[in-house]
């Protein structure tokens, strides 16, 4: 007869049946009770442990239980190896515990219940996040930033939520609303917690918003090592991205679901176009002048519809690296929700001054640079000559010091490295030195 072949069961993080409780409950005893795991049964597997090695130890006779060589020792050893390991074990985000660092204290947070949420928008989430990625805070699982909150990919996340403690990819579901990772949105997170081994592979990023209408990849802001950073990234991520969960805070302050912010949902297209005067279209004109579409108003924004907020929307749409109808000039909820977050790349400058127009100047869409071949061709996964002769560039120019071979046609993150430093010493920062070229990158490398 066949045995039959059945497929492995991971109880869901939220599911309340009882089978699910009772096998969560079973794996919580096989972790530690920082990492969440139950007291009483890990009491009596320590005690179960220690007896039978203190068993060994009697019943082997005291040249057996001296003897460092002895296979009997050897059990003995290894039996209270696992006890210590038991109580000394520790994960990439360390236990969840309270605030702490200078001028912070905090209560201690729960993997059992969930202290009282405090309320935050998505635009403070990203503005939070943003802070972190500035400061380049380094990646620590025992150190603590002045914030208070601990310096690992789960620290970080409790930071820009707001937590009253920190968290670890253990606990930090129970402050979210698992969701579909098509309904992503600035501010909610994507977590992969293993359980059966926390510190392989468990790591949590912030959504940052989709970097192109196919939703292939997106901004990730996450702490890792060295430090914070932003990055576009594959949707999940670049490991075990299967088993990444998308949840939202439970704790947003009130406003519409396309925004989840104060600042009020995406209104309709047919509040934009030729003909309309509404409180949106200032909304809108107010919004892109912060994101470098000021040159394109000689007066306003205001509330009629004009040229100058179709050109100023359209400049922002192809930033994003949208075309065709994507770039029409007409905002569209994914537009919109990028404005209002504060995410997705600005408004690239003209290419006139140091900075090559401020922020985006790496990446600067009005640079007609014909000679740069286009932003896909450096991507990670892409083989091309352009990618070589980039490599080959920043040799020659000084900075091709992350290079331990090559450079080849293949992207690599020694290339983006590379980039970065090159942008950094033109002294621009933030999304303008991100480590992707851009045409004004180009033409100052090859110009």
């Amino acid at each position: 007869m066949t045995v039959p072949a059945f497929e492995e069961y991971v109880p869901a993080v939220d599911c309340t049946c009882a089978g699910c409780v009772a096998q969560r409950r079973t794996a919580a005893s096989a972790l530690p009770v920082r990492y969440g795991g139950h007291p009483a049964a890990h009491g009596a597997r320590r005690a179960l442990v220690l007896a039978t090695a203190a068993g060994v130890v009697l019943g082997s006779g005291v040249a057996e239980a001296a003897g460092p060589t002895g296979a009997t020792g050897d059990r003995a050893a290894e039996a209270a190896g696992a006890a210590r390991a038991d109580r000394d074990g520790d994960s990439p985000q360390g236990g969840p515990g309270p605030l702490r660092g200078a001028g912070a204290a905090g209560p201690p947070s729960s993997t059992t219940t969930t202290p009282k949420l405090r309320k935050t928008s998505r635009a403070d989430i990203i503005k939070r996040a943003k802070k972190w990625v500035s400061a380049e805070v380094p990646y620590s699982m025992v150190k603590y930033w002045s914030d208070g909150y601990r310096q690992d990919c789960s620290g970080f996340v409790s930071m820009a939520w707001n937590l009253p403690g920190n968290e670890w990819t253990g606990s930090l579901a129970a402050f979210g609303t698992r969701i579909a990772r098509a309904d992503l949105q600035p501010g909610d997170i994507l977590l992969f917690h293993n359980p059966a081994d926390p510190s392989k592979g468990s790591h949590v990023t912030i959504f940052g918003g989709w970097t192109d209408y196919t939703h292939t990849h997106y901004t990730a802001y996450e702490q890792t090592k060295p430090h914070t950073r932003k990055k576009t990234t594959p949707m999940a991520y670049w490991s075990n991205s299967g088993s990444y969960v998308a949840y939202r805070y439970k704790g947003l302050s009130s406003g519409s679901a396309g925004s989840g912010s104060s600042v009020p949902g995406f209104p309709g297209t047919g509040k934009f176009g030729p003909g309309t005067s509404n409180k949106y279209v200032t909304q809108l004109g107010r919004m892109l002048v912060d994101r470098g579409g000021r040159r394109f108003y000689e007066v306003g924004p205001g509330p009629g519809w004009g040229d100058a907020d179709r050109r100023a929307t359209q400049a922002f749409q192809k930033a994003q690296g949208w075309k065709g109808e994507e770039a029409d000039g007409i905002p569209g909820p994914d537009t919109w929700r990028l404005l209002a977050a504060g995410t997705g790349r600005d408004i690239p400058g003209t290419g006139s001054g140091p900075g090559g127009g401020g922020t985006g100047a790496g990446h600067g869409d009005s640079d007609p640079d014909s000679k740069f071949p286009g932003r896909g061709y450096f991507r990670p996964g892409q083989s091309n000559g352009h990618v070589e002769r980039l490599g080959k560039q920043l040799v020659k120019k000084g900075f091709g010091k992350h290079y331990t071979s090559g450079p080849g046609p293949r992207w690599a993150e020694a290339d983006r490295r590379n980039v970065e430093a090159f942008q950094r010493a033109q002294g621009w920062r933030g999304g303008a030195a991100d480590g992707y070229p851009g045409p004004e990158t180009w033409r100052r490398l090859f110009g």
